[in-house]
C-alpha cells in the first residue's frame, strides 16, 4: 500500500486573502515576526499500484479534479504506509 500526501497552494500571483487575513491577526497577537502567511491544503491518499502507476494516477487526479488549475499548484509525495 502506498500512502500520497498532495501539498495544493495557491500561485505565487493569486492573491490569498485567508493567508493575509492570518497574518494580521499573528501579528496583533504579538507574532510581529511573521511577514506573510499563504494558506493551501493537503490531501492524503492511500493507494495500491507500482510506485510509476501511483505517479501516474495522482498526476490525473489533481488535473482533473483535486486542484484548480487556474489558480493553484501542486506538489506531492509518495511513500509507504506506515505499520501495513
Amino acid at each position: 500500500m502506498t500512502k500520497v500526501t498532495i501539498y495544493v497552494t495557491l500561485r505565487e500571483s493569486v492573491v490569498d486573502p485567508q493567508g493575509i487575513a492570518t497574518t494580521e491577526a499573528l501579528q496583533k497577537m504579538g507574532f510581529e515576526e511573521v511577514q506573510s502567511v499563504r494558506v493551501g491544503k493537503l490531501i492524503e491518499l492511500e493507494m495500491d499500484g507500482s510506485e510509476q502507476t501511483v505517479e501516474t494516477r495522482v498526476k490525473e487526479m489533481c488535473e482533473d479534479l483535486l486542484i484548480n488549475k487556474v489558480i493553484e499548484d501542486y506538489r506531492f509525495e509518495i511513500g509507504e504506509v506506515a505499520g501495513k
